[in-house]
């Protein structure tokens, strides 16, 4: 029963990936060509409505599910891991057209090739763990 919430947290962003065309390959490769502003817009409105919610935590020290307050660790100041990290994440999503979110909605879809895509994701993280203490980090 306690999982139901991350059930129906998870259908319902299903449901606004879709409705929004976030799951779109179509969508994604119109972002990455420059050819339209529909995708920047639902990654800015995700940025600013995240900007908001984290000063509001801090603001009032709001409390997790569990009762624990919601802290926010310092970030580390190497901005090359991030750097490397973004452009390995970006190349990914711009050459199969989904990110971690629409990989699966779009297997919900019926999109079988997808299968390929999250077989690859996985892949891609059992190497990074593996790789993990050689990396700069």
């Amino acid at each position: 029963m306690k999982t139901l919430k991350y059930i129906l947290a998870g259908i319902l962003f299903g449901i606004i990936m879709s409705k929004s065309e976030a799951v779109s390959w179509f969508r994604i490769q119109e972002m990455f060509r420059f050819q339209s502003f529909h995708m920047y817009g639902i990654i800015g409105t995700a940025v600013v409505l995240g900007v908001i919610a984290v000063f509001l935590i801090k603001k009032y020290h709001l409390k997790d599910s569990e009762n624990q307050l919601i802290e926010f660790p310092e970030k580390d100041k190497q901005y090359k891991k991030y750097l490397i990290g973004g452009a390995i994440f970006g190349l990914g999503w711009a050459l199969s057209g989904a990110c971690p979110g629409p990989m699966f909605v779009n297997l919900g879809y019926g999109y079988l090739t997808m299968l390929i895509v999250i077989f690859g994701a996985l892949l891609g993280t059992y190497l990074y763990g593996l790789l993990k203490d050689k990396l700069p980090h």
